[in-house]
C-alpha cells in the first residue's frame, strides 16, 4: 500500500492539480474518495477542520490546501527539479501565479463551472466579470511565454491548468484565446498527464 493518500473527488480541479503532480513525479498514491458526507465526518475533520479537499497524507504528515500540497511534494520529492525553481525571481513568479490560481482562476472560471455544473451558491455575474478581465491578461502573457513562470512547466502551470481547461463547462468559451489553447496543449503533452473527467457542456458551449 502506498504511503501517500489523497483525499479527493473525481471532478475537483483543486484535487486534479495535485493528481497531475503526483503522476508527473511518478509517485504512487492511494485515492480516498471524499464526497460531501465524508468531509463532514469526525475522521475527516481531524485531518482538515475546514472540511475541504484535497488533503494529502504522507506517512505522519497531513497537508491541506492544494497549492500548499504542490509545494510540499516538490520540496520533499523533487527539490532540484524545474517544478519549483530556487532562483529568487523565478520562485516569485511561481508564487504570483499560485496566487492567481487561488484568486482570479478560482473566482472566475472555476466559480462559473461550479454554478453551471453543481448549482453552487455563487454569483455567475461575478464569475463572468472576473473571467472577462483575467483571460485577456492570461492570453497576452502566454502569447509571449510557453509556460507561466519559467521556460519549463512549474507547479504554477498545474495550479492554473484544470479550471482554465474546463472553463467551457462553466459556459466560458476559449475560442478567442489561441495562446491559452496552445498552453493547454503543452500541459496535456507532459509525461504523466491525466485529464479531468469531462462534464456536460452547457448548451451555449456545444
Amino acid at each position: 500500500m502506498p504511503a501517500i493518500q489523497l483525499y479527493s473527488t473525481p471532478f475537483s480541479g483543486h484535487c486534479h492539480r495535485v493528481t497531475l503532480l503526483l503522476n508527473m513525479l511518478s509517485l504512487p498514491f492511494e485515492v480516498k474518495e471524499a464526497q460531501a458526507d465524508v468531509r463532514k465526518s469526525a475522521e475527516f475533520l481531524r485531518l482538515n477542520p475546514l472540511g475541504q479537499i484535497p488533503v494529502l497524507v504522507d506517512d505522519e504528515h497531513v497537508i491541506t490546501d492544494s497549492n500548499a500540497i504542490l509545494v510540499y511534494l516538490v520540496k520533499r520529492y523533487a527539490p532540484d527539479s524545474h517544478w519549483l525553481p530556487e532562483d529568487p525571481l523565478q520562485a516569485a513568479d511561481v508564487q504570483k501565479w499560485l496566487s492567481r490560481a487561488a484568486g482570479e482562476v478560482r473566482f472566475g472560471p472555476a466559480s462559473a463551472r461550479m454554478v453551471k455544473q453543481f448549482s453552487a451558491p455563487e454569483s455567475m455575474e461575478s464569475a463572468r466579470a472576473v473571467t472577462a478581465k483575467f483571460l485577456p491578461q492570461l492570453e497576452q502573457h502566454l502569447d509571449a511565454h510557453e509556460f507561466l513562470a519559467t521556460a519549463r512547466a512549474t507547479i504554477a502551470d498545474l495550479a492554473c491548468y484544470s479550471y482554465i481547461a474546463t472553463a467551457p463547462e462553466g459556459g466560458i468559451s476559449l475560442a478567442t484565446y489561441p495562446a491559452i489553447q496552445r498552453w493547454l496543449t503543452r500541459i496535456e503533452s507532459l509525461p504523466g498527464f491525466t485529464p479531468l473527467p469531462a462534464l456536460p457542456l452547457p448548451e451555449d458551449e456545444k
